[in-house]
């Protein structure tokens, strides 16, 4: 038997393609394999920068005896989870019900029929620390699949119909519960929100919890509602502590740039140093968010250093963004990004000294007696020990950084998952806005429109339909609910930062096509497949807001926008009913479900319209993007529209600024001061 994944363009799978397992990917006609020969399949799923995947390849799939086994006895099946998410979900679902927790690699054994009746995450390849070997678990499935057949369908049958009941959770039938937002939470639930995020928050550390720690730019985002809508100096306080924390972190790498997917620690220092374009992405809109309220010059470098980072790192010559950077190289994770003392001091030389301090950099090493380059002491505490004056000392900062990534790049470099992915892509859309609205840089509007070019040009398929994934000039895989979701909120975005109105109208069109494709009359969620999509076991209903935005959520903010924008009340009154009927779950828990709480935050406070109109509103506009405006829907045009919130206001000779509610508004302002002067 000979494995199978060389064809696949997936680069996990790819990695894989020369272990002696006939891994084959996930097809119909495998599991119609399975059923003829009367196997179980084994399901293992990951990602290019899943480092403990990478571990157990080493450990077990590359070792030919562990592998005759596989192959004699399994079907084997390899999944990149990025590829297919929705495989990914069903089955993590599956193992944590099974073992109270979930990871990757994700390993799960199900029925020729392909229903999951046993998995786990990584498993060592000799038993340690309480886990079974790899080799003991492909023994006792075997021995169970020839024994207990008859149990092994039962476990799988039972654990299915539990899925499928956990799964009505987001099965609501559309009502008439709510109409009008201001009746979804009275003020001291608003606030509730926020103090229940503050519940966990480590006030010591930023961030929320204990490790590992991640970003939770989501919950970030709504601290600094919090603070804008009830002066909650405490959540602004918080919000910025945990955006310090991790921009001085470790978890940020502090040469080139860059955010990595968690800390394995509660002071963000050590991280799994793969580095994931979503992160990166919803960083730079929280950081963005975060320098509008404040104007904080840290956050500017911040999010400068981290679109420098994509731009030089992530960006393909032709347009769209790569999925990943792995966290290890020659077969060890962090290698690429960790320094030796001495190292530091040959090539720096007499500003050793002034770096190693600022950076906290020992003989002995913060990390596996290396040391993870971490900010210590404020730039000018270290200035002035070193009598520098505070531009000698950024100088000189800069000149190190130059010549140690001079260096580092002489490294061998962890590998790039190439493939661009239309979800990730359109979430950095957005991100692009927020940094050109705080920065006002051309360079950020310009990377917006043209990567929303690219992928309207690159992920497009039949009657308004979008592909998932693309590479090698092709693209595959039907594009899943979150990525129309987040391609609605990029157009909304870029609408309100270049004042095209196309872009809205682009955002409409496929806020229909997912109205008609991915939901059906009995539920008032949108699933996260299409009806068309045959080789799932169920179609799922994903609400909560984890790593990613749950496309749920971005929906029904798209939906309370955009019936705004184009006074469809049916979009409104779905939006509300979806934000309503998780009212209680949004406050007791609004960590999880932090972009519904946002959104919660905003319709209570209730939603700002601003129509500027004139032949000279560009300057207007900019100055109003300037503004920290959460709940603000912004319209500009220099020609006459018709677009309901712009309608009759034909008068272009004089820029005039309104600021209205349903469609009524306030006398119109001559400058942005005026009208920001009225919020």
């Amino acid at each position: 038997m000979k494995n199978e994944l060389a064809t696949e363009s997936s680069p996990y799978l790819l990695q894989h393609a020369h272990n002696p397992v006939h891994w084959q990917a996930w097809s119909p006609q495998v599991l119609l394999t399975a059923q003829q020969q009367d196997k179980p399949i084994l399901v293992s799923i990951g990602y290019s920068a899943c480092h403990w995947c990478h571990v157990m390849e080493r450990e077990s799939f590359e070792n030919e005896a562990t592998a005759a086994i596989m192959n004699a006895h399994f079907i084997n099946i390899k999944i990149d989870r990025e590829e297919r998410p929705d495989l990914d979900h069903i089955f993590m679902d599956a193992v944590q019900a099974m073992s109270g927790s979930g990871g990757w690699p994700l390993n799960v054994f199900l029925t020729p029929e392909g229903k999951p009746f046993y998995g786990g995450t990584y498993f060592p390849p000799t038993k340690a620390h309480g886990r079974a070997s790899w080799v003991d678990v492909l023994m006792s499935i075997k021995d169970a699949w020839l024994n207990k057949k008859i149990d092994m369908l039962t476990q799988a049958d039972t654990l299915i119909a539990h899925l499928k009941k956990s799964n009505e959770f987001g099965h609501i039938k559309a009502t008439n519960t709510t109409t009008d937002g201001n009746e979804l939470f009275s003020t001291d639930e608003a606030k509730l929100i926020i103090k229940n995020i503050l519940l966990t928050a480590d006030i010591a550390e930023g961030g929320f919890g204990v490790a590992p720690k991640f970003p939770q730019t989501f919950a970030i985002n709504c601290l600094l509602q919090g603070y804008y809508f009830f002066k909650d100096d405490a959540a602004l306080a918080h919000a910025e502590l945990s955006l310090t924390k991790m921009i001085n972190g470790g978890i940020y790498d502090q040469l080139a740039g860059g955010l990595c997917r968690y800390s394995t620690d509660a002071q963000w220092l050590a991280p799994h140093f793969e580095k994931m374009l979503y992160d990166n992405a919803l960083f730079i809109t929280t950081v963005s968010h975060a320098y509008l309220l404040t104007k904080h010059p840290h956050y500017k470098i911040a999010i400068e250093k981290t679109i420098q980072f994509l731009l030089t790192e992530m960006k393909h010559p032709l347009g769209g963004y790569y999925a990943a950077i792995d966290a290890d190289s020659e077969g060890e994770e962090g290698k690429y990004y960790v320094w030796q003392k001495q190292e530091i001091e040959q090539i720096l030389g007499v500003d050793a000294p002034f770096f190693n301090q600022y950076y906290g950099v020992t003989e002995a090493g913060n990390w596996e007696h290396k040391n993870i380059l971490c900010v210590q002491l404020p730039l000018p505490e270290v200035a002035a020990i070193h009598n520098l004056s505070i531009t000698q000392a950024a100088s000189i900062l800069h000149d190190c950084i130059k010549k140690l990534l001079a260096v580092r790049q002489l490294r061998t470099r962890p590998t790039t998952d190439d493939k661009i992915l239309l979800g990730w892509n359109s979430l950095l859309i957005t991100a692009y806005c927020k940094a050109y609205a705080a920065l006002q840089l051309p360079l950020y509007k310009q990377e917006a429109e043209g990567l929303f070019e690219f992928v309207n040009k690159a992920f497009i398929g039949q009657q308004a339909a979008y592909y998932h994934t693309y590479k090698n000039e092709e693209a595959k895989y039907p594009a899943f609910l979150d990525d129309y979701a987040y391609l609605i909120e990029a157009c909304i975005q870029l609408q309100t930062i270049t004042a095209n109105q196309m872009y809205l109208h682009k955002a409409k069109d496929l806020l229909n096509y997912v109205w008609e494709n991915f939901s059906d009359s009995n539920n008032l969620f949108f699933y996260y497949t299409t009806e068309q999509q045959t080789d799932i076991l169920m179609r799922k209903v994903e609400l909560y807001d984890g790593a990613n935005p749950s496309p749920n959520s971005v929906m029904a903010n798209n939906l309370c926008y955009l019936a705004e924008v184009f006074d469809e009340p049916t979009w409104k009154k779905r939006g509300l009913s979806m934000l309503d009927s998780l009212k209680t779950i949004i406050l007791k828990h609004p960590q999880q479900f932090s972009i519904w709480a946002g959104t919660s935050l905003n319709i209570h406070e209730g939603i700002k319209q601003i129509a500027i109109v004139g032949t000279s509103m560009t300057p207007h506009l900019l100055k109003v993007l300037h503004q920290y405006l959460p709940n603000a829907i912004i319209q500009a045009t220099s020609t006459v529209s018709d677009m309901p919130l712009l309608r009759g206001k034909n008068n272009l000779a004089v820029t005039n600024l309104h600021l209205c509610s349903n469609y009524q508004c306030n006398t119109p302002c001559a400058s942005a001061d005026e009208l920001l002067a009225s919020f």
